[in-house]
């Protein structure tokens, strides 16, 4: 069970961290994306793609 949550945390992190550098978030107060913690990267996503979706919603609805 303990290597089956620590893979499953693995993946979500290299997800998280992969989908921040696609939107060209490499690091932040000069802490590189693989140095947060989950937490961090959860918050920073969630931060990301709701200014990207509420962009894309201004354009298709002025």
């Amino acid at each position: 069970m303990k290597n089956l949550l620590r893979t499953v945390v693995k993946q979500r992190r290299q997800f998280l961290m992969d989908q921040l550098v696609q939107s060209g978030v490499y690091k932040k107060n000069n802490k590189h994306l693989y140095e947060w913690t989950l937490s961090d990267l959860e918050e920073e996503y969630k931060y990301i793609f709701n200014l990207e979706s509420s962009k894309k919603e201004k354009y298709l609805h002025p």
